[in-house]
């Protein structure tokens, strides 16, 4: 039986979550909610109704799913609806634009049950998949460290079609690194404390360009982070994994380094260095094997999608669920505040 899911926001990833229902034969676009007039040309092209709100949706046809896909700070207000509406609900990252209104949303979807899948994509990407089975199989030994980066330019264009951008709330912080923290909570475990510093020194905007983070996760694991998208290089996600045909593809280059007791792994050219675990370790002798990891290509917001019609049906729990995508956002309110006051934060 084909699954109706309506979205709310025809924006960029409003427009990429149409095209993927577009994509499945499992799925069908019920309707498009957006007031903006843009959103009517999305609706024309789609062949679909387009309300301006969703009571307006709700009063008209309740469909059997929900993607917001609107402005963060919609987010609560948006899923509030919907949860009250019994509504399943695919909820974009970040869950909510503050900690406060996840705490809210947390306890009101707790109190009526709801089914809510958190749009962190890369948790249905083949790499991170890959990348997981590695760490868990023990092939690194006891996981001791991890390097990351994501650095890009973003063009100066960006910045005059969305001032917000250029002021607090803006920045790589805000926008970009909670993309981030959700793949080192794979990987790594909770995240016990962070420490960040931020420079402006570049855009020279009311917001950083640039953070350099320590984290130190629960596990004991420590982390590096770099973020700057005022920085001309390949080393980020989008550029390396090729998962987005949009962005400029770099697949010899790395964005993350994971280093064990016993190997290490550099994603995403899937390079998997190791000891063998009956002969001395010693940086002065060869690694016993050195391998490059096979990854299959997998487009994540299509996976995600099939997983979000499992939620819907009610054969499968979320991946991720509110409380982590909530958790998220409370790492990345901890990275601002720690560059902001110059000491370590205790996310507990």
């Amino acid at each position: 039986m084909t699954v109706r899911i309506a979205v709310a926001g025809a924006g960029l990833i409003g427009t990429r979550h149409l095209d993927a229902l577009t994509a499945d034969d499992a799925t069908t676009i019920a309707s498009i909610v957006d007031p903006a007039p843009a959103a009517r040309e999305q609706a024309e092209l789609r062949g679909v109704p387009l309300y301006p709100n969703l009571e307006a949706m709700l009063a008209a046809d309740r469909p059997d799913g929900l993607i917001i896909a609107s402005p963060n700070q919609l987010h609560e207000a948006m899923a509030t609806t919907a949860i009250e509406a019994g509504l399943p609900i695919l909820l974009e990252k970040p869950a909510t634009d503050t900690l406060e209104a996840g705490e809210r949303l947390i306890a009101r979807a707790d109190a009526l049950g709801a089914r809510i899948l958190v749009g962190h994509h890369r948790t249905h990407s083949a790499v991170m998949q890959v990348c997981r089975e590695v760490v868990r199989s023990g092939r690194l030994g006891d996981l001791v460290a991890v390097n990351g980066t994501a650095l890009y330019y973003k063009p100066d264009d960006y910045y005059p079609i969305a001032p917000w951008r250029t002021q607090p709330g803006g920045g790589p912080v805000r926008i970009n690194i909670i993309h981030e923290v959700h793949n080192l909570r794979i990987l790594c475990g909770d995240v016990a404390t962070v420490q960040a510093v931020t420079s402006n020194r570049t855009r020279q905007f009311a917001v950083e360009d640039t953070a350099a983070i320590i984290f130190t996760f629960a596990s004991g694991v420590l982390g590096t982070f770099i973020i700057s998208d005022a920085a001309a290089s390949p080393r980020s996600w989008e550029q390396t994994v090729r998962e987005d045909p949009a962005f400029d593809a770099h697949p010899d280059q790395d964005c993350y380094h994971l280093a064990g007791t016993y190997g290490s792994l550099s994603v995403p050219t899937m390079q998997l260095f190791s000891y063998d675990r009956a002969e001395e370790r010693s940086w002065w002798k060869p690694f016993a094997s050195m391998e490059r990891l096979t990854v299959p290509r997998v487009d994540p917001l299509a996976a995600q999608l099939t997983h979000f019609t499992e939620v819907i049906r009610g054969e499968a729990d979320p991946l991720v669920s509110l409380r982590d995508g909530v958790q998220n956002v409370k790492i990345v309110e901890a990275i601002h505040e720690s560059a902001t006051s110059g000491r370590p934060i205790d996310i507990q």
